[in-house]
């Protein structure tokens, strides 16, 4: 009875720690056709866009591509009180709730690389699922600055 106890407890702590982790996902896919993203940063791990046609990566594979990359936009789909308490450098504001509205608007170049993140991860999530369906051929989520292990600004 003590064993039995024991595993569902083991059970049910893992089972929390996957939910609490599973708003920053360390899935990589990519489209290898991409002309933004060059040949070497497309990497074994990312060769395909996820189901809702965008890739996902972590932290420190977008700072990687900020790196090495010319020519992309990072998007903050937070609120403007988040975006100013502290934001990627560079970052460009468009939250979450207005992409469908304003994305043709502030992103005009369908095929430009797009570095997409928000609080956690969830918002980026569906912002970057929105743009895809826009039509938006070349979305990065690479989660929330929660996990940023880099620079800032206010």
């Amino acid at each position: 009875m003590k064993r039995l106890f024991s595993l569902t407890a083991i059970l049910v702590l893992m089972l929390a720690a996957s939910v609490l982790t599973g708003c920053q996902s360390k899935t990589s896919t990519d489209n290898p056709s991409s002309a933004n993203i060059s040949d070497s940063s497309v990497t074994d791990k990312s060769e395909t866009k996820n189901s809702d046609g965008y890739r996902q990566v972590d932290a420190e594979e977008a700072k990687r591509i900020m790196d090495e990359e010319t020519g992309y936009i990072i998007l903050d789909v937070r609120t403007e009180q988040e975006y100013s308490e502290g934001h990627i450098p560079g970052a460009v504001l468009l939250p979450d709730y207005e992409v469908s509205e304003r994305a043709e608007e502030l992103l005009s170049d369908k095929e430009q690389l797009i570095l997409v993140y928000c609080r956690s991860g969830n918002r980026s999530r569906g912002a970057s699922a929105a743009l895809a369906k826009l039509g938006y051929t070349n979305v990065v989520e690479f989660g929330g600055i929660r996990s940023w292990p880099y620079d800032i600004v206010t």
